[in-house]
């Protein structure tokens, strides 16, 4: 699939999570095959920049891959502005986001509020298309509710637009993250524009991708949740796609390498105080099976980078590799 001038090597992307897909996991993902990571979700307000989250998220150095940027607000002019100063600090894609169902940004009709008014839709999308030279690109849902699936039509004044990709989720924002993702929604977007179309939504397996890729039409897939804990996902997808057979699982040799140096990552990305914090949630990820609570409890209570370290590579070496 190709976006702009940027051909992408596969068909496998990181979606962006806030609070998730910062700069240590997206290159994990990258170096396990995504061919590209969509940074996490920054307000179009300057007024919220002045803060270390915002100066990370809009920070690229030691970036792997292509660089998207996702902006979100309601305000046409604003968002522009935002777009321009994002490609200033190099971003070579910038990402809208319609898709966000949190309240904080619905509230202040960002996100997937905005799929309840097309018409400030294309104002959004015309002003920051305008406004720079890279590829735009859009993420949405299939609509606000069950009752007003309108995924086609924001789809369609997306390409009128000059959006150069699609990503939509199978949920509308009334759904926020409940039951199961649908895709004829997707399905029929992918029908009705000739911009390519990426599916997201409940990707959590390699039979899976191949479900939805065959199912929908896509030209890709964004992958979020399934790839929380384990980045080699697109790995283990992208040998399915490949040879139509699943690979050898991951070994605990490996989990505990890569779960190292993410804890690593992390340190050096946020420091040692809130490197520690922001590791617990992603360590509970990596070991979220039923016999593994006990690790996760007392794992969140340490307050060191090198107890949590410690306490990665004893349960390996004395609970795991020695079985």
């Amino acid at each position: 699939m190709q976006i702009g001038p940027y051909q992408l090597t596969n068909q496998l992307i990181v979606a962006p999570m806030a609070g998730v897909t910062d700069q240590a996991f997206r290159n994990l993902c990258l170096r396990y095959g995504a061919a590209m990571a969509v940074s996490e979700m920054l307000s179009s307000n300057p007024e919220l920049w002045d803060t270390d989250k915002s100066r990370q998220r809009m920070s690229h150095s030691g970036e792997e891959g292509i660089r998207s940027v996702q902006i979100a607000g309601s305000d046409p002019d604003e968002m522009a502005w935002a777009a321009r100063y994002n490609v200033e600090q190099g971003a070579q894609i910038i990402d809208i986001n319609m898709g966000c169902p949190a309240k904080k940004v619905n509230k202040k009709l960002a996100g997937s509020a905005l799929l309840q008014s097309p018409e400030l839709v294309k104002r959004i999308l015309d002003a920051v298309v305008t406004a720079v030279n890279v590829p735009v690109t859009l993420k949405i849902r299939t609509g606000w509710d069950p009752e007003h699936r309108n995924g086609v039509q924001i789809a369609q004044i997306a390409e009128e637009s000059g959006i150069t990709a699609l990503a939509v989720h199978g949920r509308t924002r009334q759904c926020l993250f409940k039951g199961e993702a649908e895709y004829d929604t997707i399905k029929a977007i992918k029908q009705n524009v000739s911009i390519p179309v990426i599916a997201n939504g409940d990707i959590t397996s390699p039979e899976k991708a191949r479900l939805v890729l065959d199912y929908t039409g896509v030209d890709a897939l964004m992958i979020g949740r399934g790839a929380q804990g384990r980045p080699w996902i697109f790995k283990e997808i992208q040998h399915y796609l490949d040879t139509g057979k699943l690979p050898a699982p991951v070994d605990n040799a490996e989990k505990r390498q890569v779960m190292l140096e993410h804890l690593s990552k992390l340190y050096d990305l946020y420091g040692a105080y809130k490197g520690v914090r922001f590791a617990r949630k992603h360590i509970g990820w990596y070991l979220n099976q039923e016999e593994q609570r006990q690790f996760r409890a007392e794992f969140n209570q340490l307050e060191s980078a090198a107890e949590q370290c410690s306490m990665v590579e004893h349960y390996f070496d004395e609970c795991v590799l020695d079985k």
